[in-house]
C-alpha cells in the first residue's frame, strides 16, 4: 500500500481495524530523497521485501516518488512524499517532524548525503534509534573530498548510533576521511536475488524479441545498467565499441551494443551513437521492468561508471552468468576478481576499455566460463539472505539494547 503525501497534517488518520491492542512491531522509517529507478532504491525495495515480519517499515521520499513503489510488495507498507522544493525548504523538515512525532518510529534509516541531516529532525521527534547508510557517489562530491560535506557528517555523528557502508571502500573514508569511529560503522555489502537473477535455462531471446533480428542469438551483446547519468559514464562505452567497429568492420557485422536505463543524458548520448555512425548497432530501451531476461540476453556486462559503493548491477550481472568488465573504482574491485570472473580497467579510457572488451568477443567460450566463475562468487558471498541477515542483526542490536 501505498500514500501520497502532500503534507505532513493530511496524512491519514488510522483505520479502526488497524489498530490493535497488543503491541505492534517496531516500525522503521527508511528516509531517503526520492524512490526512483537506482541502485540505493533497488537494495532498499530488496531489503524490505525479504525482512522478517518482526518489523515494520514505511518509507519517507523528502521529494517525491514514482512508480519504483510498486516494486515493495510487503503488504501494508506506506510510501509517502513530502515534496521538497528545489534548493533550501526548512518547512519539508517541520512537516517531517510532525509525520515521525505521529507514526512513532523506533528507528529511522537515513541513505546518503541528500537526507543525512534528517537525523537532527528524527533526534528532536524522539525517535530512539538513529542509522545512516552510505551507499556511493555522485558527480558532485565523486570523491568525497568535498570538506563541507565531510565536515557535515562528523557534526552529525553523535546523533546517529550506527553508519552502514555497503563496501570496504565507504567504510575505510568513513573511519579514516570523516573520522566516524569504527565500532559505529557496520559494512553491509548488497546482495542479490539469486532466484530472480540466474543464467539463462533455455533459449531465451528477450532482446531480440523487442529490438529486432539485429539484436538476434548470433549477435554478440555488450551491454550496460544504469541511470544514464554523468557519474555512470556510459560515454566512455560508446566511444570504447565505436573504436572496436571502426578498427574492425567486420564487427558490425557481429557485435551490438546495449544500453538499458533512462536519465538525463538519453538525448546526449543518442547524439554521440549518431555522431559515430553507431545507430543501428545500439538499442537504448530506456527504463525496464524485465531486467532479468534482459540481462540473460547478453553476452558481456561492461560498467563505466567514475565511482561505485557496490554496484547492484554488477551483482546481478554475475548472478546471471554474465563476465564482467568494470572500471577500477570504489567497491568494483570487492566484485571483480580481475582475471577469473571478469576484468578491470581504468576509468575515463575508452581505448584501455576497448582493449578489455576485444578479448571476450574473440573467445565467447572463456567468456562464458568467467560468467559461471562469477555466479558462482555470488552464490558464496552475496547472497540476498546474507544482507538481510546483517540488517536484522543491525536494527536487533540497538532496538534490543
Amino acid at each position: 500500500m501505498s500514500t501520497r503525501l502532500d503534507s505532513a497534517d493530511r496524512l491519514e488518520p488510522l483505520r479502526r481495524d488497524q489498530c490493535v491492542t497488543e503491541t505492534p512491531a517496531p516500525l522503521i522509517a527508511h528516509v531517503v530523497f526520492s524512490l526512483d529507478v537506482g541502485g540505493l532504491e533497488n537494495g532498499l525495495v530488496n531489503l524490505i521485501n525479504h525482512m522478517p515480519d518482526r518489523y515494520r517499515h514505511v518509507v519517507i521520499c523528502l521529494s517525491h516518488f514514482t512508480d519504483f513503489r510498486t516494486r515493495i510488495r510487503r503488504p501494508g507498507v506506506r510510501v509517502l512524499a513530502l515534496h521538497k522544493r528545489p534548493g533550501k525548504d526548512f518547512r519539508v523538515y517541520i512537516r517531517l517532524w510532525r509525520l515521525l512525532r505521529r507514526l512513532q518510529p523506533q528507528i529511522v534509516h537515513t541513505r546518503n548525503y541528500g537526507s543525512m541531516d534528517t537525523a537532527v529532525v528524527a533526534a528532536l521527534a524522539n525517535v530512539p534509534f538513529r542509522v545512516h547508510g552510505e551507499h556511493g557517489w555522485d558527480m558532485v562530491d565523486l570523491h568525497g573530498d568535498n570538506l563541507k560535506y565531510r565536515v557535515l557528517r562528523r557534526m552529525l555523528r553523535p546523533l546517529i548510533q550506527r553508519h552502514v557502508a555497503v563496501s570496504k571502500d565507504l567504510g575505510a573514508w568513513l573511519t579514516e576521511r570523516v573520522r566516524i569511529p569504527g565500532e559505529q560503522v557496520s559494512a553491509i555489502c548488497n546482495g542479490v536475488d539469486t532466484e530472480r537473477f540466474h543464467p539463462v535455462d533455455e533459449a531465451e531471446h528477450a532482446i531480440a524479441v523487442q529490438a529486432g533480428d539485429e539484436f538476434g542469438p548470433d549477435k554478440f551483446l555488450i551491454g550496460t545498467v544504469g541511470r544514464l547519468d554523468a557519474v555512470k559514464d556510459q560515454a566512455t562505452l560508446i566511444r570504447a565499441f565505436a573504436e572496436l567497429v571502426h578498427e574492425r568492420p567486420a564487427l558490425r557485422e557481429r557485435a551490438r551494443l546495449v544500453i538499458i536505463g533512462d536519465g538525463p543524458l538519453h538525448g546526449e548520448l543518442r547524439a554521440l551513437l549518431e555522431q559515430e555512425g553507431l545507430s543501428r548497432l545500439c538499442w537504448l530501451p530506456g527504463n525496464r521492468d524485465d531486467i532479468p531476461a534482459l540481462l540473460r540476453g547478453l553476452d558481456l556486462f561492461v560498467l563505466p561508471s567514475l565511482n561505485e559503493g557496490i554496484s547492484n548491477t554488477i551483482l546481478e550481472a554475475m548472478a546471471s552468468a554474465l563476465p564482467v568488465v568494470a572500471s577500477r573504482v570504489g567497491g568494483n574491485s570487492e566484485l571483480v576478481v580481475d582475471g577469473e570472473t571478469g576484468q578491470l580497467v581504468p576509468p575515463s579510457d575508452p581505448a584501455g576499455l576497448a582493449r578489455a572488451i576485444d578479448p571476450y568477443l574473440a573467445a565467447p567460450e572463456k567468456a562464458a566460463a568467467m560468467g559461471r566463475a562469477g555466479r558462482r562468487r555470488v552464490e558464496q558471498e552475496f547472497s540476498l539472505n546474507a544482507m538481510v541477515a546483517a540488517y536484522t542483526r543491525l536494527y536487533d542490536g540497538l532496538v534490543g539494547s
